[in-house]
């Protein structure tokens, strides 16, 4: 089931976009603020997301940036805003879709499907099953015995980003600005604290790594294939 986010200060229009979209079986959330959509990101990945630039806290504009730190889902703006300034910018700064209000519900339908087909086609399938682990980074899921295990959106950016580099060395600039961006590349102390909190979840035994490994001074390590080598603690 496609899970879609409706980011809008507008009560009426949260409430006619969610019985729409759920009589057409979507599941879906809804958000009148931008606090409230990345709390949700944050805790669940939307399969698409619909945006409205006016929101009463965050500047639209700076909660799309914000968005794309944390997740690939596509973002379609919609929004009474009519410039192409506007446009341009947002779709610029990462939105996939822009429709401007007030908008055919018909017309809104067929970007999400046509957004969800282009994310459905990107995936990759790339599984990984060691030492009872499994990670599935194209559906993003993960579990030990059976038993799943609940990674946040920026922990699956950096779980995807080394696994689909399986035993490749990953420099710390390489996945900083995979993650958050060009502008992060210093910032290494992100990359200690969600590489601990992936390691406590992930790893049979955080103090002593085997799937995720330190390079120290230079990066990290997917090395399933490593054995019984025991990686280095955080840089």
């Amino acid at each position: 089931m496609t899970f879609v986010l409706v980011v809008d200060d507008d009560p009426a229009i949260r409430r006619t976009l969610s019985i729409n979209l759920r009589a057409r079986d979507y599941d879906v959330e809804t958000a009148g603020d931008g606090r409230s959509a990345l709390q949700i990101v944050e805790e669940r990945t939307p399969d698409v997301i619909l945006l409205d630039l006016g929101l009463p806290d965050l500047d639209g504009v700076m909660l799309l940036q914000r968005l794309r730190l944390m997740t690939r889902a596509p973002v379609i703006v919609v929004s009474a805003r009519t410039s192409s300034d506007d446009k341009v910018e947002a779709l610029d700064l990462g939105a996939d879709d822009f429709i401007t209000k007030p908008f055919s519900i018909e017309e809104l339908l067929a970007r999400i499907r046509a957004a969800a087909r282009r994310t459905a086609g990107e995936r990759t399938s790339a599984c990984v099953q060691v030492a009872g682990l499994v990670l599935d980074v194209g559906d993003s899921r993960a579990s030990r015995e059976g038993t799943e295990i609940h990674l946040t959106p920026i922990e699956w950016k950096i779980v995807d980003h080394l696994v689909r580099r399986r035993g490749r060395l990953v420099r710390q600039t390489e996945l900083l600005q995979s993650v958050w961006g060009p502008s992060y590349e210093r910032q290494t102390n992100y990359l200690r604290v969600h590489m601990s909190s992936i390691r406590r979840k992930l790893e049979s035994d955080p103090t002593r790594p085997v799937l995720f490994v330190t390079e120290p001074g230079m990066g990290y390590r997917f090395a399933p294939d490593a054995g019984n080598q025991v990686g280095a603690g955080d840089v």
